[in-house]
């Protein structure tokens, strides 16, 4: 069972141990006031493999990303040359096609 933490109007904090399906605490054990439920931020670290690459950062992902980097950057550089050499082509056929205006 949880432990829930309760903290009344006048300062005073408790803990109880209750199931999840029990109704929350509503007055102060020691003078009757009005409770809120406290809530504490839990710790949570990720670690392994799936998650963000920016995450715990190794030297071994590093070089990944740079390996990865550099052939998506070769790649890249592939794509436009051919790009340049075929509007290239294309230019150079349509000027020495012949456009006869009469």
């Amino acid at each position: 069972m949880p432990i829930y933490e309760y903290r009344c109007e006048n300062g005073h904090l408790f803990e109880v141990m209750q199931k999840i399906i029990d109704d929350p605490v509503t007055n102060c054990e020691e003078c009757e006031a009005p409770v809120q439920r406290v809530f504490h931020p839990i710790a949570v670290h990720f670690k392994g493999s799936g998650f963000y690459n920016t995450d715990y950062g190794t030297a071994r992902r590093k070089r990944e990303t740079d390996a990865s980097a550099k052939e998506g950057a070769d790649k890249q550089d592939a794509k436009t040359a051919e790009k340049k050499s075929d509007s290239s082509s294309t230019s150079s056929a349509s000027s020495s096609g012949g456009d006869k205006q009469n």
